[in-house]
């Protein structure tokens, strides 16, 4: 992805695009409606106010938008993880080279959404988790798949998941999202917060981003916040 020239594209182009990839995110969603539910979850006597959930799947842009329209999460930061303070940059973390992959840290409420149903969304909505180091047009390290789990249950839960869509064939090939422990999540550059609220009619937005938000509206308006 990159920042430059963000000349919005005109309202009849956009609005035309969004209609052609909302009707590819739906019929991929029906197509793909029997998923399974999460097995395990975190028991929610073991929580007790707001938690937090880091995951990486490609440029954090769509990320932060798809993680932000759910209900039950409270804010969604875009950043880095994986990599140390001193290389936490945009311009160097797209070098490839730092370890960091862009990434986005996930408040939310566990009396509202369970980790297992964030898990859900990441895995059928935010990204292909069958792309290691490629999302869409971006490649490179920095925009694996990988979950950043806070504590063994995170990573118990999100193992349990991966294996369960795995067994279930849900996609196409085997799921290669890496699980590692979070050692630092470092906020990327104000630009980059929010950015699809901010740049709607930026034409990396339209053509990889809408779609999921469609598609998230569309497979799971019980869990969709406008």
């Amino acid at each position: 992805m990159s920042t430059d020239n963000l000349t919005p594209k005109s309202h009849l182009i956009r609005n035309l695009s969004i209609i052609l990839l909302t009707t590819i995110a739906l019929t991929y969603g029906v197509s793909r409606a029997t998923r399974p539910e999460p097995a395990i979850d975190i028991s929610a006597a073991t929580v007790k106010g707001k938690q937090t959930a880091v995951f990486a799947g490609g440029c954090f842009w769509g990320m932060e938008a798809v993680f932000e329209h759910l209900k039950g999460v409270t804010d969604v930061v875009s950043g880095f993880s994986g990599g140390n303070a001193a290389t936490a940059n945009y311009e160097i973390v797209s070098s490839g080279l730092t370890g960091h992959a862009e990434s986005v840290k996930v408040t939310y409420d566990p009396s509202k959404i369970s980790y297992n149903q964030l898990l859900k969304i990441y895995f059928l909505v935010a990204h292909d988790p069958t792309q290691l180091n490629h999302q869409g047009p971006d490649s490179g390290t920095q925009y694996r798949s990988a979950i950043f789990f806070a504590n063994d249950e995170q990573k118990r839960v999100a193992q349990a998941y991966i294996d369960q869509l795995n067994k279930a064939h849900v996609f196409q090939k085997q799921i290669v999202t890496q699980l590692v422990p979070l050692k630092g999540f470092y906020q990327a550059e104000a630009y980059h917060q929010h950015f699809i609220d901010h740049n709607p009619n930026y034409p990396y937005v339209v053509v990889n981003d809408l779609p999921k938000l469609a598609h998230l509206q569309a497979q799971f308006p019980d869990m969709y916040k406008k």
